[in-house]
């Protein structure tokens, strides 16, 4: 259909999030390949692929060697974070077409180098300090406003974050992000508070960016310690107009200027005022299953152009007329919910078979199973589940909503309700109010 037909490509890393990215390339003829050190049980993406391997994704020498063997045409990641740099390494032993160089993704995997591209750029950031302003009490009475957000500079969700309202809390919680910081660093800015949360995707496509995805992230309650956590999310984002007449030229230049051409890019970050503020950025697609959810939506597969990429070094054949008005998904509501658990062991579980045959749910996939101990970590390992919706309305997405937490029981060893942090379906209909 687009000239890849019989075309070998290899998709680095099993999990759920890269299934969509084989069934596309079978679509398209291509032949897959998965590789992790996941046994096949684990990982779903080698359940469905032609072939698949069990090197782990750190194994450059032996996955080029395999490459080789194969004949492999291309190597592809699009979702996982411990997999991207991996893949960069590996493209470019084999002198295969990769989404960015090693400085590319330094850049957009380091949020203290992410920052000062922003600034160079246009682009807005967040107020940040320098962990010189906390050397004494007196300078950080001088320089700091509290309260602040303390982070590790390179991390994986939301790991290692601390919010602090005094200088004796904020010299623990540096020491907390550095060991949680895959690179050392520490980033320590304003904390936002109750600012608006929001995240968007873009491919950019021969330099021109297109925007995918724009999200409001439900988070998660104070109480339960889990208000840095997404347990629900919809798109497109209330604030997707204020996005694209006042800041989306300026993330374009942004990309541009580091030097993006083909590549799947996400970032994250507030609302304030007529403009967002970013603070995480990803080489990659934020993970779950959006683009899928977006392919039901619009008609248009954004999987397609990346797997060309990836076997050609090119985009051509499968641009399906993407454009920027595909932000609002054909006035559909898209929408995650992402149920999440208190500490416990898993004794029963309820409800998930309804769940997944409900008509606007389109994919669920758990995490756990009964027997299972959850533990109290305040990050996306407390969550049971994505389930994702394709709805007509934001009243469709809360009856829908509403409908899985009456249907989703999930009890510990003593009988207890083990959902926590479960958000009100009718805060689509207040999205709407906005």
């Amino acid at each position: 259909m687009y000239n890849l037909e019989g075309k070998k490509l290899l998709v680095m890393g099993g999990a759920f999030q890269h299934c969509k990215l084989v069934e596309a390339a079978k679509e398209l003829g291509v032949i897959t390949y998965v590789t992790d050190y996941l046994p096949l049980e684990n990982a779903p993406a080698k359940q469905i692929a032609d072939k698949y391997f069990m090197y782990n994704i750190t194994d450059i020498e032996g996955m080029a060697k395999m490459c080789m063997e194969e004949k492999i045409d291309g190597v592809i990641s699009t979702s996982l974070d411990a997999c991207q740099k991996p893949y960069q390494r590996l493209c470019e032993a084999l002198k295969l077409p990769c989404f960015g160089t090693k400085e590319q993704f330094d850049i957009l995997t380091d949020k203290n180098l992410f920052k000062s591209h922003c600034k160079k750029s246009g682009v807005d950031t967040i107020p940040e300090y320098r962990e010189s302003d906390f050397e004494t009490e007196e300078i950080c009475n001088k320089n700091v406003e509290f309260p602040i957000l303390v982070k590790p500079g390179e991390s994986r969700g939301s790991r290692g974050q601390s919010i602090c309202y005094s200088y004796e809390e904020t010299k623990g919680a540096i020491e907390f992000a550095k060991k949680e910081s895959s690179n050392g660093a520490v980033v320590i800015e304003k904390y936002m508070g109750q600012a608006n949360d929001f995240s968007m995707t873009i491919l950019m496509i021969n330099g021109n960016a297109y925007p995918i995805r724009t999200v409001d992230r439900i988070l998660g309650k104070y109480e339960d310690k889990l208000d840095k956590l997404a347990v629900g999310s919809a798109s497109p984002s209330i604030f997707t107009k204020i996005y694209m007449e006042n800041v989306h030229k300026r993330v374009e230049k942004l990309y541009r200027d580091i030097g993006i051409v083909n590549a799947p890019v996400f970032m994250q970050g507030f609302v304030d005022g007529d403009t967002v503020r970013f603070y995480d950025p990803g080489l990659r697609l934020p993970g779950g299953e959006y683009e899928r959810m977006f392919t039901i939506a619009t008609g248009k597969n954004p999987m397609f152009p990346l797997v060309e990429f990836a076997l050609t070094g090119e985009i051509k054949n499968t641009l399906q007329d993407i454009s920027e008005n595909d932000i609002y998904v054909n006035g559909k509501t898209i929408a995650q919910v992402l149920p999440t658990l208190r500490a416990g062991t898993i004794s029963k579980i309820e409800g998930v078979e309804e769940i997944r045959n409900h008509p606007y749910v389109v994919a669920m996939f758990t995490r756990f199973s009964v027997g299972d101990t959850i533990v109290e970590t305040h990050n996306v390992n407390q969550r049971f589940a994505e389930i994702d919706l394709v709805c007509q309305s934001d009243e469709d997405a809360r009856d829908t909503t509403e409908f899985i937490y009456k249907t989703l029981k999930i009890y510990d060893q003593e009988g207890n309700d083990m959902l926590v942090s479960k958000f009100d379906p009718s805060i689509y209909l207040k999205r709407k109010q906005k």
